[in-house]
């Protein structure tokens, strides 16, 4: 069994009944919908048109939010529907990112994702969702998809039909009978500069500068609902910081490998940057919830495939290997560890430092894979970005604390690592914005970031600060000018938090509905 909608805007004359059903039916709160009907207009008067589209959640086949939920707030049932549990829900927005169809939002009173369930309620008690008995000209049909003789399968069988976002291969179960294409694909319809009875919301109509109107139809969404950015400064600033704390103790562990001696900032300030950077970056990631005393659910009721729950494991067994790495170091400097026990359990602490920190840092990549509506962050570049931005971000800090207690060896070691990783970085960088992106999303959240609302920043921020950090502390490799190189070290982070802003910005503003 496989529940599903049809949708027949050949009929749809637009009237909002399926709306108000809905909203009446769950009680949704004002200016929040699980259903909502899109109108886009064409041409010019007197040969102007108008469309209309019914949105919703389209009970993916294979639903990418039940896949990245943390806590299995989200799942899908035997009959197909996707269905949600407001009691497991922490409100991380992780499920608003995995969504290519807009169709999750955060409810204002209970603070926990919700969406359409298909009226499972009614299902279950052998009734149709309350759309469809509303719908004044049977626009609405449900049922079971794998049922030949249902008459959803009967009608889909006879007619053409459309699903949004195809290419995110999630296998929609919502199928459109006679729609205009810019009404399933919003890249075609910009939001209007006003719609019918209200102004679009400031963020779509800010991102609509940056999308091309189509020069023959003239397309413009004249009616919609308001999407914000799920993820903001919280998640910004989390990136920086457990790029930082992990890569600090990446370098570290490294350079001991390498054969430099544990003294200066490779005994103490590593780790302690390490430790303390996430403990900070802990607090972001809670601070963000919308349910943050729900936080524990993550460990209590996991979702195994959740890379949320497997980048807190992540973090997690990095904080374990940094905060043991930290009391040895104390230990030893206080005079309850003898320097031979110290270096016995540094022996062992920097090898399991490598795989922890690169974790660490890295599992965001895999975290944002999931977040399928976001097609910028599905880049096969992410990873090794990741892993190159902590190195950069954490050799930084390391060097502006060692050039400023005048650490020569380390301090020259450090300059070096860090000027590399900012080379590669910039590289990163041309090869990610350089390219042609495999979707129109993609490649509309790329052209945000190198020639729309973000290039500035882009270009003076992520780039230019990016080459004078490293730049500045180019010298310091011979030991030379290392007030310049500490000074270079901090204009890094700038340029790295800088970048995280524009990135996690521009993955979010491309329009999914």
């Amino acid at each position: 069994m496989r529940y599903g909608f049809a949708i027949d805007q050949r009929t749809c004359i637009g009237c909002h009944a399926c709306t108000v059903a809905c909203k009446t039916e769950h009680k949704i709160p004002v200016g929040q919908f699980r259903t909502w009907v899109k109108y886009v207009d064409s041409g010019s008067w007197p040969s102007s048109t108008r469309a209309f589209g019914v949105m919703r959640c389209n009970h993916c086949t294979d639903a990418p939010c039940v896949a990245i939920c943390p806590t299995k707030a989200l799942f899908k049932r035997e009959d197909g529907i996707v269905d949600f549990d407001s009691e497991r829900c922490i409100g991380c927005k992780s499920c608003m990112q995995a969504c290519p169809y807009d169709a999750i939002y955060i409810d204002e009173d209970t603070h926990t994702a919700a969406k359409c369930n298909f009226c499972a309620h009614r299902v279950d008690d052998g009734l149709e969702p309350a759309c469809v008995v509303v719908c004044p000209t049977r626009s609405i049909w449900a049922g079971d998809l794998d049922d030949p003789e249902s008459g959803i399968s009967r009608l889909i069988a006879e007619h053409p039909t459309a699903t949004r976002a195809p290419e995110q291969h999630t296998g929609p179960n919502v199928f459109y009978l006679g729609a205009n294409p810019a009404v399933l694909d919003p890249l075609l319809a910009p939001v209007a500069d006003s719609y019918l009875w209200a102004q679009p919301d400031r963020h779509r109509l800010a991102v609509s500068e940056d999308l091309v109107v189509d020069e023959v139809t003239g397309a413009r969404t004249s009616l919609n609902t308001a999407h914000p950015r799920p993820w903001g400064w919280r998640v910004t600033t989390y990136l920086w910081t457990k790029g930082v704390g992990s890569g600090a103790v990446l370098v570290t562990a490294g350079a001991l490998i390498a054969g430099l001696p544990a003294e200066g900032v490779l005994k103490v300030a590593a780790p302690a940057i390490g430790v303390g950077l996430t403990a900070v970056t802990g607090v972001l990631l809670v601070w963000d919830l919308k349910r943050p005393e729900r936080f524990w659910y993550i460990f209590a009721k996991p979702n195994s495939k959740s890379w949320l729950f497997l980048g807190s494991v992540c973090l997690a067994g990095f904080a374990a290997v940094a905060g043991a790495w930290l009391a040895a170091a104390l230990g030893e400097s206080a005079g309850w560890l003898s320097p031979t026990t110290f270096n016995r359990l540094l022996g062992l602490l920097r090898w399991l430092a490598v795989p922890s920190a690169a974790a660490a840092a890295g599992y965001t990549a895999f975290l944002f894979g999931q977040a399928e509506g976001r097609d910028l962050w599905q880049s096969r570049l992410l990873l090794p970005h990741l892993l190159v931005q902590a190195i950069q971000g954490g050799s930084g800090v390391l060097l502006a604390v060692s050039a400023a207690s005048g650490q020569g060896r380390v301090t020259g070691a450090l300059a070096g690592i860090f000027v590399a990783s900012s080379a590669a970085n910039l590289a990163t960088l041309a090869a990610e914005y350089g390219r042609k992106h495999e979707t129109p999303q993609a490649e509309t959240a790329a052209r945000m970031v190198t020639r729309g609302r973000y290039s500035k920043r882009f270009w003076a921020g992520a780039v230019g600060l990016g080459a004078l950090g490293a730049a500045l502390a180019t010298p310091a490799i011979r030991g030379r000018k290392l007030r310049r190189a500490a000074v270079g070290g901090l204009i890094g982070q700038a340029a790295l938090l800088i970048y995280e802003s524009v990135f996690v910005r521009a993955g979010q503003d491309v329009p999914l509905s």
